[in-house]
């Protein structure tokens, strides 16, 4: 065994074990470790959501060449980040709703053209696939299946219309695609964590404790 002499991997090895720690039950150290994790993240995620959004998109256009392209128009979207600040004093905090207003209209609307074009667009064009691609059998297999369980499933969420009969069976063939998929979506979590808990051990193996070498 040969001990790091790193004052780094002590404590990065230290918080990992404080984390660990929750495996035996809830305790100090374990508070510790969690309460410098999440504010470590937001005072990172603060400092780069300044430099790499409001800097260059805001203060640097405004400060810098205000005449420039119509960059005065920046104080509307300045103004309006200011009055969320009205909500530490309760008796302006309601000036911070013009704010949140423009803020829940807007962003759903510019999700839901994200989503349309990003997501269901390309899920039907995925889908445009011939039934019968000549010398190569397993491609066309597979469009058949994908196809099928497409529908099937799509026939599960109908429900204007009593499953039984050939829609009921369709329906019940889209469940078993549902939990093929389900399955699958949780097996790859579970495949992500436990490739992460392995890389914790490693680190404390071989970085920390010397024990492992690779």
């Amino acid at each position: 065994m040969h001990l790091s002499h790193d004052v780094g991997v002590w404590i990065a090895a230290l918080l990992t074990l404080g984390i660990f720690s929750f495996l035996y039950k809830d305790n100090p150290a374990y508070k510790l470790c969690e309460h410098l994790f999440v504010g470590i993240s937001a005072g990172y995620y603060v400092v780069l959501n300044y430099y790499s959004v409001v800097k260059p998109n805001l203060l640097d256009p405004l400060f810098h060449d205000f005449g420039g392209d119509r960059h005065y128009l920046l104080l509307i979207p300045l103004a309006l980040g200011i009055l969320l600040f009205s909500r530490f004093f309760p008796k302006g905090g309601w000036l911070s709703r013009w704010s949140i207003a423009l803020i829940l209209g807007v962003y759903p609307a510019l999700r839901i053209t994200g989503f349309g074009q990003g997501d269901f667009v390309e899920q039907v064009h995925g889908t445009m696939l011939p039934l019968w691609v000549p010398g190569h059998l397993g491609t066309t297999i597979g469009n058949w299946f994908l196809i099928v369980g497409l529908l099937s499933t799509l026939v599960f969420f109908f429900f204007s219309k009593e499953h039984k009969g050939a829609l009921g069976g369709t329906a019940r063939l889209g469940v078993y695609f549902l939990m093929v998929s389900f399955g699958a979506s949780y097996g790859y979590t579970v495949m992500a964590r436990i490739s992460l808990l392995i890389g914790r051990v490693m680190f404390l193996l071989h970085d920390w404790l010397g024990v492992l070498h690779l």
